[in-house]
């Protein structure tokens, strides 16, 4: 980790932003050594203004400026960017895949052989240092490959190597469940506003209880269940509240959330 790593983003959306972000205010990069490449210039020329990094409409360009090559384009243009990419793709490049339900067999297809290829499913708080990643190596990715993935993911939050069998339940939990939990928060903040809290105390009220919620079942090891148990007092607030929430089938509407979300991926992947 010495040497200066370039990392070019194939494909300048809000993913790759929030990534390359992460990884400027981890220290991992500086602006001189990211890159990024897309059709459409309103995508690059907010890249450009929110990383400082370079950016241009050439794929080539990217792969010829950086050895480490992040996908960030949408499953349906996997195949064209990496074929298109394919002659300047050398053994000195590391492919890291962020896109959904593409499967390591499919992008190793596209590259030359023995492409060093790893399957990444990050969610966008990458931004603020608290992304949830999975990452599976392709048949070529050697264990250095697998450190690099887990320091630079490591860096924006917590990163797992898992299976690759696994990873589309991991986009299904963590890749959406950012939108879960905004939803989550704005329906909190609208019960406060119904009960007579302004919109704005009502929102930070909801938002730092879900982060504190959250860093409570993090820091203390503790099953969400007990710590749900020690809020609930007999007869209490917390009980009638929890009912509420139990008769409107909110346990069974977020797994179910989750699976309809990862049979989607399998499904882009499959397509």
């Amino acid at each position: 980790m010495a040497d200066p790593i370039h990392i070019g983003f194939l494909g300048a959306g809000k993913m790759a932003g929030a990534l390359a972000k992460g990884f400027l205010n981890a220290g991992l990069v500086s602006p001189e050594t990211l890159y990024a490449s897309d059709i459409h210039p309103s995508a690059l020329e907010t890249f450009q203004k929110e990383t400082g990094g370079k950016s241009t409409k050439d794929n080539s360009e990217v792969a010829r400026r950086c050895s480490v090559l992040v996908l960030a384009v949408k499953p349906g243009h996997v195949s064209e960017v990496l074929k298109g990419l394919r002659p300047q793709i050398k053994k000195n490049h590391l492919l890291l895949s962020i896109a959904a339900g593409i499967t390591l067999a499919r992008l190793e297809a596209d590259l030359p052989k023995g492409s060093r290829v790893i399957r990444v499913m990050p969610n966008t708080p990458a931004l603020v240092g608290a992304s949830a990643t999975g990452f599976s190596l392709g048949s070529s990715a050697t264990e250095k490959d697998a450190n690099l993935a887990q320091t630079l993911f490591g860096a924006v939050g917590v990163a797992f190597h898992v299976k690759e069998a696994l990873l589309d339940a991991v986009t299904g939990l963590s890749g959406s469940g950012p939108a879960y939990a905004y939803v989550i928060i704005e329906a909190l903040s609208d019960g406060g506003v119904a009960a007579g809290l302004p919109r704005e105390v009502a929102t930070r009220l909801a938002a730092q209880t879900l982060l504190g919620s959250a860093r409570m079942v993090l820091e203390s090891g503790q099953h969400p269940g007990a710590l749900k148990d020690m809020v609930t007092s007999p007869a209490g607030t917390t009980i009638e509240g929890l009912h509420q929430l139990e008769k409107g089938g909110l346990r069974g509407i977020l797994i179910s959330a989750v699976r309809a979300a990862a049979d989607r991926a399998r499904q882009l992947g499959q397509g």
